[in-house]
């Protein structure tokens, strides 16, 4: 049976190499698990204010997190970190107090960057505050992919093999977990 993923792109450009290794990943996955993009460059900043009225964006996160069987965030990094707009996506699933979208969901994370270690700083951030919102997180595999632009094609098809099996090797141990953990 297909899990479904939400999805945590870290970098919001349309090109980003973060959102093509999402696409190759997706790709790999396919027949095992579906993806769903949570928008979370539409929400806005944090502020307790908002839940007054609840911004739609919000509730739309809420919502595809908590319909999720799992959660998969694929990060850049920057300055040694995760971007903010991740941060912000975290922290407005997980309120109001008592009522965490996030709480029991199987995660991965993964990224790349053109540097050699492949944002495994960002990655190693983003994993303690994944178990902060009490999520379930994969250690093992980790997937440290350093980019390399003719490695992937267009249409999310992975033209290195090594990286191409090495890459469907994390997804198949992210999707065992998923049905270990869900």
């Amino acid at each position: 049976m297909t899990k479904t993923v939400a999805v945590i792109i870290g970098s919001l450009r349309e090109d980003s190499i973060n959102r093509k290794l999402t696409r190759a990943l997706e790709k790999l996955a396919e027949g095992k698990l579906s993806f769903v993009e949570l928008n979370i460059g539409a929400l806005p900043h944090y502020n307790e204010d908002l839940w007054e009225t609840v911004p739609a964006e919000v509730s739309d996160l809420k919502a595809k997190v908590e319909a999720a069987d799992a959660v998969l965030a694929v990060t850049p990094e920057y300055n040694r970190s995760f971007p903010g707009v991740i941060k912000n996506a975290l922290d407005w699933a997980s309120r109001p107090y008592g009522k965490n979208s996030w709480s029991g969901k199987p995660a991965a994370v993964t990224g790349t960057s053109p540097g050699v270690i492949g944002a495994a700083v960002a990655q190693g951030h983003l994993k303690a505050e994944m178990l902060n919102q009490n999520m379930v997180v994969m250690h093992q595999p980790e997937a440290y992919i350093h980019w390399k632009a003719d490695a992937f094609a267009d249409d999310g098809s992975i033209t290195d093999e090594g990286i191409r099996k090495f890459l469907q090797a994390y997804v198949d141990a992210f999707a065992a977990f998923i049905e270990k953990h869900g």
